[in-house]
C-alpha cells in the first residue's frame, strides 16, 4: 500500500508531486533543492551553503518517516556545475559519516536556480 509523505519541516512541493512516498518497507523521497522551508527562498549562493540546506531537508524528510541517514540505501545528486563536486562532497559527507549509501551524480539544470539537489531512497 502506497502512502503520501509530508512535512511541514521541508519545502512544499514546487510541482506536482509529493515529497515522499512509503510504499511497503521503502520510501522514495523526492530531490531536496536548498529551499528554506519556512521561506521558500533559496538559502545561500555557494553549493556548500545551498547543500547544507539541501541535506537538512532531506534531513526532515527521513525524520517525518521515522528514519535517519544510516536508512538511506541510494541517492541520486544533481549539480548544477561539476567543478563544484568537492565543495558539494564535503557537505554530503557530513551527513553520511556512519552509511556509505550507493549513489549517482551527474551535471544538471536545476529548478529555481539551484546548484544542488539529492533525492533519496530509504528502507525503512
Amino acid at each position: 500500500m502506497m502512502e503520501i509523505m509530508h512535512t511541514d519541516k521541508a519545502p512544499a512541493a514546487v510541482g506536482p508531486y509529493s515529497q515522499a512516498v512509503k510504499t511497503g518497507n521503502l520510501l522514495f523521497c523526492s530531490g531536496q533543492i536548498g529551499l528554506n522551508p519556512a521561506t521558500g527562498e533559496m538559502v545561500g549562493t555557494t553549493v556548500a551553503e545551498q547543500a547544507k540546506q539541501v541535506m537538512e531537508n532531506v534531513k526532515a524528510l527521513l525524520e517525518n518517516a521515522g528514519a535517519t541517514f544510516d536508512n538511506v540505501v541510494k541517492t541520486t545528486c544533481f549539480i548544477a556545475d561539476m567543478k563544484e563536486f568537492g565543495n558539494f562532497n564535503e557537505v554530503y559527507a557530513q551527513y553520511f559519516s556512519n552509511n556509505k549509501p550507493a549513489r549517482s551524480c551527474v551535471q544538471a539544470v536545476l529548478p529555481k536556480g539551484a546548484l544542488c539537489e539529492v533525492e533519496v531512497i530509504v528502507e525503512l
